[in-house]
């Protein structure tokens, strides 16, 4: 006879933790020191410049109580893209809320591409998460973090999800970008005109380069495209470029999100992400 566990903390929960540190040597960049446990795997389709690195989660997704962390170091003129092999999938909790923790460390003239695929919050899913960067002041850095609420594809376009994201990120030990995100409804609140206006996609980016506000222009007119399911902005302040985009089509916002890695100088996306 199979036991009901009904206690929501009583489940067992998954922690896993990844982290890598990256050195130049020559004209390669290649992994220096690799850690992982519980379910987060590293895989290097390329040690070329840069060298490619893909966060694996075996366990197909993050349940409610779940913690994963994720570290990355970046030596000297190191230079790495870093993406997921598929979207990550966040599912309904019972209860406590998924965590999910990034730590980006970059040393002078480092270059990183911070691309993961979509992150999908689930019907009734809640995500805790949070991003600090560190970076020198001539290193060059472009994240660009995805949303998406709810299957859509399933025809769950009302998620109730809960999400409560946090980003700090600093160079040369100084703060310049901070951002908090909570909501407690995310379809009620992303159907609001002023918040989403109905996106079920969202997604930020930001980037720093010595010559990043040069790529304003550029970054603009991508940002514009030819669709007009895809609304988005961006600025330059205190030396980055930050550009937020909604949609009600995660394809379409994908599509915008490709022409505006081009236009930072941040190279052709992943091949996973094609």
């Amino acid at each position: 006879m199979t036991e009901t566990v009904t206690d929501p903390s009583a489940r067992q929960r998954a922690e896993a933790e990844a982290r890598a540190s990256f050195r130049r040597t020559g004209k390669r960049t290649e992994p220096a020191r690799l850690y992982e446990t519980g379910g987060l795997r590293w895989r290097f389709p390329s040690a070329m410049n840069p060298c490619e690195a893909v966060i694996v989660n075996t366990g197909g997704g993050v349940a409610g109580g779940d913690v994963y962390r994720i570290g990355l170091a970046l030596d000297e003129g190191a230079e790495v893209a870093v993406t997921t092999p598929a979207a990550e999938k966040i599912y309904r909790s019972d209860g406590p809320a998924a965590r999910v923790e990034t730590r980006l460390s970059l040393a002078p003239r480092a270059r990183l591409n911070w691309l993961p695929q979509e992150t999908i919050l689930f019907e009734g899913a809640s995500l805790r998460r949070r991003l600090e960067v560190d970076f020198a002041g001539d290193a060059t850095l472009l994240v660009v973090e995805t949303l998406v609420f709810g299957r859509l594809a399933m025809g769950e376009t009302a998620a109730k999800a809960r999400l409560a994201e946090s980003w700090r990120i600093r160079r040369a030990d100084r703060l310049v970008f901070a951002d908090e995100l909570r909501l407690d409804h995310a379809a009620a609140a992303l159907d609001r005109p002023a918040v989403g206006a109905g996106a079920r996609a969202a997604a930020i980016i930001v980037a720093a380069a010595p010559d990043v506000e040069a790529r304003l222009p550029d970054l603009r007119a991508a940002l514009e495209g030819e669709s007009e399911e895809v609304e988005a902005g961006a600025s330059f302040f205190d030396g980055l470029v930050v550009a937020r985009l909604v949609s009600p089509s995660p394809a379409r916002l994908r599509e915008r999100l490709i022409a505006a890695i081009l236009a930072l100088g941040g190279g052709e996306p992943p091949r996973l992400w094609r």
